[in-house]
This record gives C-alpha cells, sequence and structure tokens, in this order.
C-alpha cells in the first residue's frame, strides 16, 4: 500500500486516477479547492478509511505543506483548466500552474517527498508546423497561450528541483483527454450548445482544426505504467493517440449521438477556434509505446464513447 497525495483530484482527470489507486489498495489523499473539480466526482469515497478530501487551494502555501505530510508520491494535476479564460484573466495560468507548481515542489522538499507525477500539456509545443509529429524532444519550444506558457515553466521548475533536490519526475504532455465527468472542452461544449437549440450549432474556427483525442482511463494507465516502468529520475511523455479528428467530424459524431437530423453549422471563422489555439496537433507516442502503453481507442473512437458517457448522464 503506498500513501498518493493528489492535486486537483476532484477534477475530470484526476478523479479517474482516484478511483483507480483506491481500487488498487492505496490510500489517496486529493487536495483541491473545488472551483473546477467537483466533490461529486469522489461522491463515493467519502468516509473510507484510504481516502481524505482537504478543500484548499496551491497558493495558500501552509495549508499545502501540512496537508502533504506523510504522503510518499505526489500527482500534481491541480491547474487552471480554462485556457481561454487564462488568456483574458492574464495572471491566471501564472497564480494557478507555475505558483501553484512551485508551492507543491517546495512542500515535498520540506516533507522529505522525492517523488512527482506531473501534468503538463501538448500547448508547450506552440504552434508547429502541422506536418510535424511532435516527438518529446521537438524546439525550441514556444506557447502560443498563457496556459501553455504556465506549463511550460512548471517544467522547468520541476527540472531544477529533481536536480537540486534528487527529486524523481515524470512529467506528461497531454493531448485532448475525453470521458465522463468532462465540464469543458468540444464535446461537452457542443453538446450544451445543442441541448439549447437543437437545429443550429456554432463551431469556433473553420472547423478544421484536427487534434489527437484519447480516453481518460488510458491517461491514467498511461500514466501508471511510465511511473511503474520508467527508471529515468527525470523525463517527459507525450500521452495521446496517433491519430486525429476533424472538429467537423466531431460535431458529425455528437450530433448522431444525440439523433438529431440537419443541423446547421455555423462558424466563426478563421484557422483557429479562439486566440491562442493550435489548430493542428499530430502526436508522436514511441517513448510511451516502448514502455508497454498505447490508446486503445482510435480519435474518432474515444470521441464517439466520451460523447455517449456525457449523453448517458444528462
Amino acid at each position: 500500500m503506498a500513501q498518493y497525495f493528489i492535486t486537483g483530484g476532484a477534477g475530470f482527470i484526476g478523479s479517474h486516477l482516484v478511483d483507480r489507486l483506491l481500487a488498487d489498495g492505496n490510500e489517496v489523499t486529493v487536495y483541491d479547492n473545488l472551483i473546477s473539480g467537483r466533490k461529486e466526482n469522489i461522491r463515493s469515497h467519502l468516509g473510507k478509511s484510504t481516502f481524505r478530501l482537504i478543500e484548499a487551494n496551491l497558493v495558500d502555501f501552509h495549508s499545502l505543506e501540512q496537508a502533504m505530510k506523510g504522503n510518499e508520491v505526489v500527482w500534481h494535476l491541480g491547474a487552471n483548466t480554462d485556457i481561454p479564460g487564462g488568456n483574458r484573466v492574464t495572471d491566471l495560468d501564472l497564480n494557478n500552474c507555475t505558483i501553484a507548481t512551485r508551492n507543491v515542489l517546495e512542500a515535498m522538499r520540506k516533507n522529505n517527498i522525492d517523488k512527482i507525477v506531473f501534468a503538463s500539456t501538448a500547448c508547450v509545443y506552440g504552434d508547429a508546423p502541422p506536418e510535424t509529429s511532435l516527438k518529446e524532444s521537438f524546439g525550441p519550444l514556444h506557447p502560443i497561450n498563457l496556459y501553455g506558457a504556465g506549463k511550460l515553466a512548471c517544467e522547468g521548475l520541476i527540472s531544477a528541483y529533481c536536480h537540486l533536490f534528487n527529486i524523481k519526475a515524470q512529467m506528461f504532455r497531454f493531448a485532448n483527454v475525453v470521458g465522463g465527468r468532462m465540464g469543458h472542452g468540444v464535446i461537452y461544449d457542443f453538446i450544451q450548445k445543442l441541448k439549447q437549440n437543437p437545429s443550429e450549432l456554432e463551431i469556433y474556427g473553420d472547423g478544421n482544426q484536427q487534434k489527437p483525442f484519447f480516453l481518460v482511463e488510458d491517461c491514467v494507465g498511461g500514466m501508471l505504467c511510465a511511473f511503474h516502468n520508467s527508471d529515468s529520475q527525470y523525463d517527459v511523455y507525450n500521452l495521446g493517440g496517433n491519430s486525429v479528428s476533424n472538429v467537423n467530424h466531431i460535431a458529425d459524431i455528437v450530433t448522431e449521438e444525440m439523433g438529431l437530423h440537419n443541423v446547421k453549422y455555423k462558424y466563426t471563422g478563421g484557422r483557429r477556434g479562439w486566440p491562442g489555439d493550435v489548430p493542428v496537433v499530430r502526436f508522436n507516442t514511441e517513448k510511451m509505446n516502448k514502455l508497454g502503453w498505447r490508446s486503445s481507442h482510435t480519435s474518432d473512437e474515444a470521441i464517439r464513447i466520451a460523447a455517449r458517457r456525457l449523453l448517458e448522464i444528462e
């Protein structure tokens, strides 16, 4: 039995990680401010002797340091999840990604915890040429949104703490993670819009954006695969599918799953869905594949499964 500390553990990905770690017989402490995370996601674990929820903010260093005592591994998933919002409120990612991560690392140092698993993002790659199959060694890295910039700064801080204080880290640059409990993202947004107006769907950009999508349980499985099988003190992994999905096709899948016909698509125009959006992302996951992991579904299949899960709970 291991003792795991999970920041953002009531969120979409974090709550699925909690489910898996508890099912495997571990003790879990969730540290979450419940702004984007939801208590409903972890309600089934409340009251268990192996589970503890601490409702607090990562920028509250004293609370974080005290809460982290006695744990062995930190899974750091807590962050701002509203990427467009971070471009409007320009210190949102600075506080909730970068400073929060510094606080996590410093609390680890003071509590003599030497293992961290970190959720980074494909946004650190910036707007790479569309034909590029992005490897972890791609560079230089020039993010085009503040979320990506904040996460890249986090990667730098983690690297420094690893080398200075003998911490071991696995960092994962996620593609688009989808599944049940999603509270944002293109699939979720399309469903909400179509519930309001089943005859017309607003699509940001020109609908030709292409990105890799994969299921949340594959995401959790990938992190655990590297955690248990990598011997590196510090390493970065792409985590996502090798196939991509077109936003127009995502709209087709969602309308099909909702049983809608003759829906008119209305475009806001431009190649980007919003300022800071990367219109084309292609991932190379060979590094994870060599550890024995690969996504279980194509990108389109993952989208259809996610849409069905979201519609089941509506």
